[in-house]
């Protein structure tokens, strides 16, 4: 099967980065763009991110998590520590996170270095989730082999069951990570593929800033 995708091509032109004007702290340019998507109708999960790990087979992997906080320290999302991402991270702890709002034409890629958040920033945070998704955390190996017969719904909802009325007790192996930042580029689509590209650099703790070719 083959298909030829040569023509498939969007000029973009729905905004531009004035260069003149872009804070000196790239958490301030991050926030007025999160902001935006967040108030845009276009945009229906701007806090999903996409997450990129060194496997311990040596080979990049992606996926997409939801970013649930962002403060002047970094980047927190949750898992489970004993997931691919969390083995992965365990071993080597230089991530990459990437924003796409497409309907913006707008892209922010984060490099830096994810750590665990401490176990009663995780626990708080467990305990807001609704029950069901604590339920599936407790179920859930995640990443594991299970058998393709395996009824996860069932157990689910016997856990749902047992734990009725009562605190579910947070699995040991479940929790946050804080990513700390030492790169942001912010990317905004523009015609003829002359895109406006930013990239703030952290340098002896100071962010310096420079505009990339397109």
């Amino acid at each position: 099967m083959k298909q030829d995708l040569n023509d498939k091509r969007k000029d973009y032109s729905e905004n531009f980065i004035n260069f003149s004007e872009v804070p000196q702290n790239p958490y301030e340019f991050f926030n007025i763009w999160y902001n935006f998507a967040c108030h845009s109708e276009k945009i229906h999960e701007p806090y999903a991110m996409n997450l990129s790990t060194i496997g311990t087979d040596g080979f990049p992997r992606t996926r997409i998590v939801l970013l649930k906080e962002f403060n002047p320290s970094g980047f927190v999302f949750y898992t489970n520590y004993q997931s691919q991402k969390g083995n992965s991270i365990a071993v080597n702890p230089h991530i990459c996170l990437s924003f796409f709002w497409d309907k913006l034409e707008q892209q922010i890629i984060i490099k830096g270095t994810a750590e665990k958040v401490s176990e009663e920033m995780s626990e708080t945070y467990f305990h807001k989730r609704p029950l069901k998704s604590q339920i599936g955390a407790v179920v859930s190996a995640q990443s594991s082999v299970i058998a393709f017969d395996e009824d996860l719904d069932a157990k689910a909802g016997a856990l749902q069951n047992q734990f009725q009325g009562r605190t579910v007790p947070k699995p040991k192996n479940w929790g946050g990570y804080l990513v700390k930042p030492i790169e942001f580029e912010f990317w905004q689509g523009r015609p003829s593929r002359l895109h406006d590209r930013l990239r703030y650099k952290l340098e002896n703790e100071i962010w310096q800033k420079e505009r990339l070719a397109p």
